[in-house]
């Protein structure tokens, strides 16, 4: 025996219409119309779909500034030793440079491009890795090179305009036997 039923399920929802058939309940109630099974089931999509949601979000690492944008790679030489470096070549990405990373692969860093030569100095805000930076001329001469503490906000700062900043880990420079006035070439231009 079916009775016609319509049930809204909301302002946005469709209004559902159809006999109404009894069916065991899986709660243990004697029977569930099929307008609360298919109330049951939207929940359970819905239910589904939330946690699928938050569960793509916690895999997805939560990055900002300029690691939330991919940046370009060079691959670049330093005195004859190879370095995958991401390149900062805008204001965002140098402003952001390598904050909040607490790691760096082996020969990886991090090329900061201007578009003029200057006093261009760096500082560690935010940052909780130590660094070693070289200073680069326009023809790919290192001019100085800084060690630089974790989020120690002291001012390191090229001994000559410059136009070029390599961040590397902390003694890379030192470990590759490399000092001023050692060249850099393969620098993206800029």
């Amino acid at each position: 025996m079916s009775t016609p039923f319509f049930k809204a399920t909301g302002p946005a929802s469709p209004v559902f219409f159809g006999p109404k058939t009894a069916i065991p309940s899986p709660a243990g109630s004697a029977f569930l119309s099929l307008g609360s099974t298919a109330a049951a089931l939207r929940t359970a999509l819905k239910a589904v779909a939330g946690l699928a949601a938050v569960l793509a979000v916690s895999l997805i690492p939560h990055v900002a500034g300029a690691q939330a944008m991919l940046l370009p790679t060079a691959d670049i030489s330093v005195d004859g030793h190879a370095v995958n470096a991401e390149i900062a070549a805008t204001e965002a990405s140098r402003a952001h440079g390598l904050m909040n990373r607490k790691s760096l692969p082996p020969d990886h860093g991090m090329i900061f491009v201007f578009e003029r030569t200057d006093m261009h100095c760096f500082w560690m805000k935010n940052t909780p890795l130590p660094l070693s930076i070289a200073f680069i001329d326009d023809d790919g001469t290192i001019a100085n090179i800084a060690d630089m503490q974790p989020f120690d906000e002291t001012s390191h700062c090229p001994v000559r305009p410059v136009r070029y900043a390599l961040e590397m880990a902390q003694g890379w420079f030192k470990s590759h036997s490399i000092e001023a006035p050692a060249k850099v070439s393969g620098l993206p231009k800029p």
